[in-house]
């Protein structure tokens, strides 16, 4: 799905980017567990939902995974405020990132970083636009948080609807065993 945010006319410095308002959410149920990520994204009146679900995952990889998928839903660079209630991502997209790439991948501690190739793939999207990332709390009442918690469920839901006990089962013994969670 990509949202059609138009392209202005004359040169692209002429005009400023078109601002978009994206609230995410994702998580994992148990943690680790089957997964979901949500997000809304706004833009000239008119909101997109979208969300996913996967058989195995952390709430971490599917915080990352909301945002992800918010900013590969955008058909051109744009002003983008998101909205999170994960500080996870917004620290680390806004700060930790840094520290991360200069240390090759590494912690400050030196051990390598967890969800390396979400933090890669967000890192990427995120230079297309100018992003302004905004904390706020989870479960606390908030319209397009509670949308997107929402959302991720119906997805959790739909997931366990076509998973059986052992395909999740397997699914879970393969994301332990890749080591990526």
């Amino acid at each position: 799905m990509s949202v059609p945010v138009p392209q202005p006319a004359g040169e692209p410095s002429e005009k400023p980017l078109p601002r978009v308002q994206v609230h995410t959410d994702g998580g994992a149920a148990p943690n680790p567990g089957i997964g979901a990520w949500a997000a809304v994204l706004q833009y000239g009146g008119h909101a997109w939902e979208i969300s996913g679900a996967v058989p195995a995952t952390t709430n971490n990889r599917m915080e990352l995974q909301a945002a992800i998928q918010a900013l590969r839903a955008l058909n051109r660079p744009c002003a983008v405020e998101i909205h999170t209630d994960s500080d996870y991502v917004r620290q680390g997209i806004t700060s930790w990132i840094h520290g991360w790439k200069r240390n090759g991948w590494r912690t400050s501690a030196k051990e390598p970083v967890k969800n390396r190739d979400l933090w890669v793939e967000l890192d990427e999207l995120a230079t297309r636009h100018h992003i302004e990332w905004r904390w706020l709390k989870g479960h606390a009442g908030h319209r397009w948080n509670e949308r997107c918690d929402e959302l991720a469920t119906t997805a959790i839901d739909r997931l366990r609807r076509t998973h059986g006990p052992s395909q999740l089962r397997e699914a879970m013994a393969e994301f332990k065993r890749s080591g990526i969670g």
